[in-house]
């Protein structure tokens, strides 16, 4: 991070939603296509007058994130913008303002990623993950270390929310469900997150840690590496549950020519006990900086 990236998150860092100068999106922005529908936000491919390039504009539902940050009232935490604005890092999207429109919407300015998400990579089988499956998975993981070093979970780390470059450069998106890494934050009660990459511990509404990114992490490199899910995809409170006491897909099943380091790497990265899976977004990336170069 250069220095003038450093005053400017801080400087961002420090602005209150209350002292920001209301900003009538109209004049400032022409919203060129949607490219994105969250479940609390608008995406848009927009030309941004103001800095006189196009970006991508994410525009906040008031009553979803009143909703949100409702569950945090007295713990001082702060918004998506704020978190994102501070966050400089290769592997993760860069944020160049955030503020709020006339509406009373909370919106973020961030950099156009010229690529697609991981997810559609997945599913479609694209030959762009020939031979690069692990150099993407290293990537997302050094994104996460970053995230985590600055003190935050991202808690809905996945396939979706990590954009692919036509360049091959990995960046983690979505920080509307990040929390600081602090006790007040970690407490037990809030399940929040995607379905299939909810760590055991979160879906027993038990304390938290960095650790739920990691598990995260681990289903999205079963599911890179493999082109499955290791527990059946659902949205049912009950099926999730049941993946407590379940094991597992063996990664043999799904892909039979995976060699046992590949395997072993999987099922750790997927160990229901916290204590037992990888500890650090770090140690994640080492493992697979060790694994033999297969054409993965």
């Amino acid at each position: 991070m250069s220095l003038l990236d450093k005053i400017l998150a801080l400087f961002g860092s420090k602005r209150s939603k209350t002292s920001l100068k209301p900003t009538k999106l109209k004049e400032r922005f022409v919203l060129e296509t949607r490219v994105g529908q969250g479940s609390m936000s608008r995406v848009f491919r927009a030309y941004d007058r103001k800095l006189g390039r196009r970006v991508c504009l994410k525009i906040l539902d008031k009553e979803k994130t009143k909703r949100f940050e409702e569950r945090f009232v007295g713990l001082n935490k702060p918004s998506e913008g704020e978190i994102c604005i501070s966050l400089r890092h290769r592997n993760v999207v860069m944020t160049y303002e955030y503020g709020i429109t006339t509406e009373g919407e909370q919106f973020l300015v961030m950099e156009l990623i010229e690529g697609v998400g991981l997810n559609y990579l997945i599913e479609t089988n694209n030959p762009q993950l020939r031979g690069k499956r692990i150099a993407y998975l290293v990537q997302a993981a050094e994104g996460l270390a970053y995230v985590h070093s600055q003190g935050y979970l991202h808690r809905d780390i996945c396939p979706r929310n990590m954009m692919v470059t036509h360049e091959g450069v990995v960046k983690l998106i979505d920080f509307g469900l990040a929390i600081p890494n602090r006790p007040e934050f970690l407490r037990p009660g809030n399940r929040t997150g995607t379905a299939n990459y909810m760590a055991p511990e979160l879906i027993k509404r038990q304390a938290t840690d960095l650790r739920v990114d990691l598990f995260a992490l681990g289903v999205t490199a079963y599911e890179t590496i493999t082109g499955k899910l290791p527990w059946e995809a659902t949205q049912s409170l009950q099926v999730m549950l049941s993946r407590i006491n379940d094991p597992p897909r063996h990664p043999l099943e799904v892909r039979p020519d995976l060699d046992p380091d590949m395997v072993a790497f999987l099922l750790k990265a997927i160990e229901r006990d916290r204590n037992k899976r990888f500890q650090t977004a770090l140690e994640f990336r080492d493992a697979l900086l060790a694994l033999p170069r297969k054409d993965y």
